[in-house]
């Protein structure tokens, strides 16, 4: 049996970690393009992430080998972003489309300006676990991937782009650069800060790490993320993050202000649950923890029957079943399964009749 059709090329992901791994186990799983090619500076992280599967080749230094690329994704750091790209530019191809996931845009937009083909993104998920052990193809499912063309990209470029976006299953979202890392200074930059200075309190009085409960911890997660990629984050996104500190500022003035009005407080309190509880949550956390395989599935009568009776047959216990990628020449399946035994009876079960699976090792 043979795989749908790839929608792309080759695309380059250019730094294999959290998220640049994430993105390679969305487009492997579902089947997305012909070859993802791994670029990193560390070779344990290349040879990681072909274990795992997240890439199908890895490369250690730019070369002829990217001319064939159709997109380039850039997932380091952002302090790191431009100076990749101009060395990857240096060996690509005309055509070859360059995107980046960094957490702040406007610098990025101007600095990268002159590539041909470049649209600035980033997909407004992650986690404070970091590193390509940590990938996970259902992390960007549901995201927000915020795309931030300018006045030089071409609309043929941005539409391949939204197109990758909507594949990997995120909701693609188009803004100027400028009104992205205003908005990302205040809902994420400024909660970063406000971590930092609670857990910075707590370090310095070892009475309060002794009272430092579970909701301290939620309250200050972010904190536990890559210093130096926070660091980054925050410092090229300064003008926008000192206005949201002004504005932090004054609200928490206001409110110490109402701690002598309990009804008005009350109001305020009120007003904080009504938007804390309006706000959408993917809570996959809440899930149990299964094992993913997905399944390259013709698009024939019958087939999504067979894989799941082929599983049970071999005495896989399939939790969860998800369609993903559908094409005319088929689809790929996401078969949720309980145990890691599980995954391995099913593999090769589906192996064994003909079918091309795809999963972590």
């Amino acid at each position: 049996m043979s795989a749908p059709q790839p929608i792309f090329g080759t695309i380059v992901i250019a730094g294999v970690g959290l998220i640049g791994g994430s993105i390679g186990l969305g487009l492997r799983a579902r089947f997305l393009a012909q070859k993802v090619i791994g670029f990193d500076r560390d070779p344990a992280t290349l040879q990681a992430a072909l274990g795992l599967g997240v890439i199908d080749e890895a490369q250690l230094e730019p070369g002829e080998w990217l001319r064939d690329a159709e997109m380039v994704i850039l997932a380091t750091p952002v302090g790191r972003i431009v100076s990749l790209a101009e060395k990857l530019f240096a060996f690509t191809g005309p055509q070859t489309i360059f995107t980046d996931v960094g957490s702040v845009k406007k610098p990025l937009a101007d600095a990268l300006a002159h590539l041909p083909h470049y649209v600035p993104g980033h997909p407004m998920a992650g986690s404070e676990r970091a590193g390509v052990e940590h990938a996970d193809a259902e992390l960007l499912k549901n995201a927000v991937w915020v795309l931030t063309p300018t006045d030089l990209t071409p609309l043929a470029t941005l539409s391949k782009v939204r197109r990758l976006v909507d594949a990997l299953g995120a909701t693609p979202v188009v803004m100027p650069p400028e009104a992205h890392d205003q908005l990302v200074a205040t809902i994420s930059h400024l909660p970063y800060f406000t971590a930092l200075a609670l857990t910075h309190m707590v370090a310095r009085d070892e009475r309060l790490g002794l009272l430092a409960a579970g909701g301290f911890r939620d309250l200050t997660r972010v904190a536990s993320g890559n210093p130096r990629m926070s660091r980054d984050m925050v410092v090229h996104n300064k003008v926008a993050l000192k206005e949201a500190l002004g504005r932090f500022r004054r609200q928490l003035e206001h409110l110490e202000n109402l701690l002598e009005t309990e009804g008005e407080l009350l109001e305020a309190a009120e007003e904080g649950k009504r938007t804390r509880d309006s706000i959408p949550v993917v809570r996959r956390a809440l899930l149990p923890a299964l094992q993913d395989l997905y399944v390259a599935v013709p698009d024939r009568p019958g087939m999504l029957g067979k894989v799941t009776q082929l599983a049970g047959d071999a005495g896989a216990n399939i939790k969860d079943i998800e369609v993903l990628a559908v094409r005319d020449q088929g689809a790929s399946v996401r078969l949720g399964l309980e145990s890691r035994d599980d995954l391995e009876k099913a593999r090769l079960a589906l192996e064994g009749a003909g079918f091309i699976t795809r999963g972590r090792i």
